[in-house]
């Protein structure tokens, strides 16, 4: 594994703490907090302590809404059949599920397709528009997906449907001279906040929100009561801690209360899938969305059928949540096992042909399954923090999906080389493609080549909001903390640092021996307990080389048998 090094910059935003503390009732480390995360005026300020749903905007301000809500309720009124088209990730499955049951409340007849990403791919194509009109079909609404298919939709028109695109991705454009223009289909309605012309104030949503919103849209052109659409609040949370959006603006609004509403669901598959992983409702957290229940509505989609997934949503005996819960836990057991393998080939590639010499790794696996493409990109990324694509074999040809790092705009940089794709999609920070036959060595030359990364770029960076003494943390300041949740991309977890520590006592524990336990001490001799996640060796071989340390950490509170004390998690070291 390559050696990382990281930078440590400490955030140098200015303000006037102490009356920022004083005029919110807070701390003065909260308000620097606050000031990082810029986060500025009154307003803003206030909004961001106490968020509120009515802080929630418009789904009328997003373009073309108001004609997809009338379209949609003409339709329901003339009581043609609608089919909705999603995708196979939680984002995908969590939009499917709130149009389907959206449109069913209004009294629409609905059915619901989710490709298969082995034999369909990504998003709406002219086979799945021609199954529509053959099941007799009059619309099609598309969740998640459908912003870059224009060839496909230009399909549905000629075959007389109506076409409604609700999406999230970026716009799709051709660059000529220097000149960008943005690509549109011929759809009837287009809903996504990242139109240039659309005047929606936050674009940072993801394709579930985009389907909340037009559920809102749909509900009040139908007369039912706006209280009936926050039911889809806790899906729409969901889809964005899964689809990594940044936790700001709406999307915080959206996590905070959804979480709240999830945490004493109705839902009786989400009950039943929170049952199967020993996941305490009332602990719920965003951590527990992103890395245990929504890596299992994932897997159905990678190794079977995204149908499992949403069939587990739409449950109404406990029964059947139960089995489908059980079946998707299963599959993902199966989908980590299967990553591992891929991971470890992975690394065997980087070290064998010097792939970590690349600005941007360009990593080939022919047997590779390829739903795990994207899985195996983003440990490596993690690894050795640049862009990553992972290729491998499939029936359309050669698939492949990538991570990056801030300085580099995956969709950007696929956009430069779009000749060689029979399609590709995605965001700055992740995509998705499938390659013409033989076009792999011209694109891992073309990508490399075009890759103006700096070496200041692939330098992994930690920014540290306040240097702060390990003895001005208090049990009251940790819980004032909470009012800055949740946490997560865009509003991430303070991060806080301390020097001159001696560690005067340190173990090893936990199932798979991967928890440090030690006990620190500052300059004044007191003594505080910590616990570090991670590479413990390498961190229990490195203290054996220093006296004193400083590290990067957070404080929580730990309680065990009825005892509480403050505990130091230690995310860094030198």
């Amino acid at each position: 594994m390559a050696v990382r090094t990281e930078k440590w910059f400490v955030a140098g935003k200015r303000a006037d703490f102490k009356a920022i503390g004083e005029k919110y009732g807070i701390d003065q480390v909260t308000a620097r907090i606050i000031r990082n995360r810029d986060i500025m005026d009154d307003a803003q300020i206030a909004a961001y302590l106490h968020p509120d749903l009515s802080h929630l905007h418009s789904p009328h301000l997003m373009k073309d809404m108001d004609r997809l809500a009338q379209i949609l309720h003409q339709k329901i009124l003339d009581q043609k059949r609608i089919r909705i088209i999603g995708d196979y990730d939680v984002d995908g499955v969590q939009s499917t599920y709130i149009l389907l049951k959206g449109i069913r409340r209004a009294g629409g007849i609905v059915s619901a397709v989710i490709p298969d990403r082995m034999e369909d791919g990504y998003g709406i194509n002219r086979d799945l528009i021609a199954k529509a009109k053959d099941d007799g079909e009059d619309t099609i609404i598309t969740c998640d997906n459908g912003i870059a298919a224009i060839e496909a939709i230009a399909y549905g028109k000629e075959l007389g449907m109506t076409i409604l695109v609700t999406d999230h991705h970026d716009i799709p454009y051709q660059e000529e001279q220097g000149v960008r223009t943005c690509l549109k289909s011929s759809a009837d309605a287009i809903v996504n906040p990242k139109q240039e012309e659309c005047r929606y104030p936050f674009d940072g949503i993801c394709g579930a929100a985009v389907a909340f919103k037009a559920v809102q849209a749909l509900y009040e052109e139908c007369g039912i009561p706006q209280t009936e659409a926050m039911e889809f609040l806790e899906n729409a949370a969901f889809a964005t801690v899964c689809d990594v959006m940044d936790l700001k603006d709406e999307n915080r609004i959206l996590v905070k209360y959804g979480l709240e509403q999830m945490r004493h669901t109705n839902n009786k598959g989400l009950t039943a899938l929170m049952h199967q992983k020993e996941v305490n409702p009332q602990s719920l957290s965003v951590y527990h969305l992103g890395f245990v229940l929504g890596p299992c509505l994932n897997a159905s989609g990678r190794l079977d059928h995204a149908y499992r997934s949403l069939n587990l949503l739409l449950a109404e005996e406990e029964s059947d949540a139960v089995s489908l819960a059980a079946e998707i836990t299963d599959l993902n057991d199966e989908r980590k096992r299967m990553t591992e393998e891929g991971v470890n080939a992975a690394l065997d590639l980087i070290r064998e042909k010097r792939l970590d010499q690349d600005k941007v790794m360009m990593i080939y696996l022919p047997g590779l399954h390829e739903s795990l493409a994207g899985l195996v990109a983003g440990n490596i990324k993690e690894r050795y923090h640049r862009p990553v694509f992972v290729m491998t074999d499939s029936k359309e040809g050669v698939k492949g999906s990538g991570r990056s790092i801030e300085a580099y705009s995956m969709y950007e940089e696929l956009c430069k080389c779009r000749e060689l794709f029979l399609k590709f999609g995605g965001h700055p920070m992740a995509a998705g493609f499938t390659l013409l036959e033989g076009k792999v060595d011209t694109f891992v030359s073309q990508m490399n080549h075009n890759a103006t990364l700096t070496e200041e770029d692939l330098i992994p960076k930690v920014h540290i909001d306040v240097p702060m003494p390990l003895s001005y943390v208090t049990q009251h300041l940790i819980e004032e903390f909470k009012l800055l949740e949740p946490f997560g991309k865009g509003n991430a977890k303070p991060v806080f640092a301390d020097k001159n520590i001696r560690v005067k006592d340190k173990r090893i524990v936990g199932k798979n021996q991967n928890v440090g336990k030690l006990t620190l001490e500052d300059a004044a001799g007191r003594r505080y307990p910590a616990v570090y996640f991670g590479d413990v060796l390498e961190f229990f071989g490195f203290l054996e080389q220093k006296d004193v340390i400083s590290i990067v950490y957070y404080p929580e509170i730990n309680r065990y048998m009825g005892r509480e004390e403050i505990q130091f998690v230690i995310s860094g070291y030198c």
